[in-house]
Parts: C-alpha cells; structure tokens; sequence
C-alpha cells in the first residue's frame, strides 16, 4: 500500500523525474562538496524538464507520447541527448580540473558522474518512487550508455591533460559522431547489445580468464558432485553389507 501510493504520487513522479534529468548535476556536485540543489537555480531548465514530465505523464490520450512513437523524431531526439552527453563530460572534466589540477581519477569520476549521473544515481531515483531493485545497480552491470561516458570521460581527460595528441574540437566531433551513429544502429536494428561485448570478452579473457574461472568452477562442480554419488553408493553398499550380515546371524 505505501509503495504504491508513493509511485502514484505526482510530487515523487516529478522528483524522480528531475533526478533523472539533472542527476549528473547533483552527483558530481556532491563528490566536489558544493551544494546538491544548486540545479533548481536554473529555473529555464527546471521549468523546460517539468513541461516535458507533465506532458510525457498526464497529456490527454497520450498525444505526446504517441508523436514521439515516429522513428525520425525518436532518432533526433536520441541524437540531441548524445550530444548533450558530450557537452556534459567535457564541462565536468573541466570542473574537476579547477578544483583539483591535475588528477586523473577526480577529473574521470566527475566527468563520468557529470554524462551518465542519471543511471548512475537510479537506485536512489528507485527509492524515491517507492521500489528497490538492486540488481539493477550500474556499477555491478553497467548499461551501455554508462560505458561509453566512462570511455568519453578518459579521453577527455588525457586530451585536457594533454597526454591526448588531439585537438578538443576534433575529440568532441568524433566522439559525438560515435555516439550518434552508434545510437542510431542501435534503435534502428532493435539491438540491446553493447557494441563492446567483444572486445569486453576478449579483454575479460585475456586479463581475467573469466572464461577458464568458469570451466574451473564447473569442473569442480562436477567432481564434487561425482564425489558425492560416490560417497552415497559406499554408504548404501555398506548399508547392504550390514543387512547382510545381520541376517545371517540370524539364520544361524
């Protein structure tokens, strides 16, 4: 009952909502030690985000949803996000960069937090509609857009750092044709798959031996459980064997 009241809440579905939106904005500000709440003081963009929530959630009959059910706009759309992704990385590198000169990690994390805070900070966002599903935790299984602002996140920051012989603009340019294309063969193709998962599995075997842990483990598996039928057949046969003899004795 208070779950479902607290989905259906209209003040949680908008706070969500913005968590989504601007989750980015508040991660990154609460791993630099500003205040978290500074994204409502941009009221243009908190009142562009609320329209959008309001009329995704209670347009009459849908109409809103439905226009965007047409492909063409669906990949515009999708095409401007991922060009704001890009803007939001290299704006994060370059905030972490006046806090902290050059450190690496700090300058990863926050770019990182500042393109994909809105998956990253999901299970809080979760908690507020009232569910919780930790398995859905990026960091334990990351989604494909959470990926690749980690990979945007490094090379932006070696190219900061100028350890990246590139100029910004020409990263910026390739990096966003990358995400762009590769949204759109992604949403055209109905594909969920990382474009990663092979390079993930060699990399995974090559450094980890995911592949030889996992034979390992069913190897083992299966001498334990050989190991086992073994054990209950000497048990049953010495069961027998003491049937056996008892009756024996007793013909005696």
């Amino acid at each position: 009952g208070a779950v479902e009241v607290s989905v259906r809440s209209p003040v949680a579905c908008w706070f969500s909502a913005m968590l989504c939106c601007f989750g980015g904005s508040v991660l990154s500000s609460l791993m630099l030690a500003e205040p978290p709440v500074a994204f409502l003081a941009k009221d243009t963009n908190i009142l562009l985000a609320s329209s959008v929530w309001y009329l995704v959630f209670y347009c009459p009959q849908d109409l809103f949803c439905r226009c965007f059910a047409f492909l063409p706009l669906r990949l515009l759309v999708a095409g401007m996000k991922e060009v704001t992704r890009t803007w939001k990385i290299t704006a994060g590198v370059a905030h972490a960069h006046g806090h902290f000169k050059d450190a690496w990690l700090v300058m990863v994390a926050v770019g990182w937090a500042r393109g994909a805070g809105g998956g990253l900070i999901s299970n809080f966002e979760q908690l507020v509609r009232g569910l919780w599903k930790p398995e859905t935790n990026e960091l334990l299984k990351m989604s494909y857009p959470v990926k690749v602002t980690l990979i945007g996140a490094v090379l932006f920051t070696l190219q900061h750092s100028q350890y990246l012989p590139i100029a910004r603009h020409n990263l910026v340019f390739l990096y966003t044709i990358f995400l762009v294309v590769t949204k759109a063969a992604m949403m055209l193709t109905r594909s969920a798959t990382s474009p990663f998962a092979p390079f993930e599995a060699a990399l995974g075997r090559m450094f980890f031996g995911l592949q030889k842990t996992t034979s390992k483990v069913r190897g083992e598996g299966a001498a334990s459980s050989n190991g086992s039928s073994v054990c209950n057949r000497s048990s049953s046969e010495q069961h027998r064997d003491g049937v056996k003899k008892r009756q024996a004795k007793k013909t005696e």
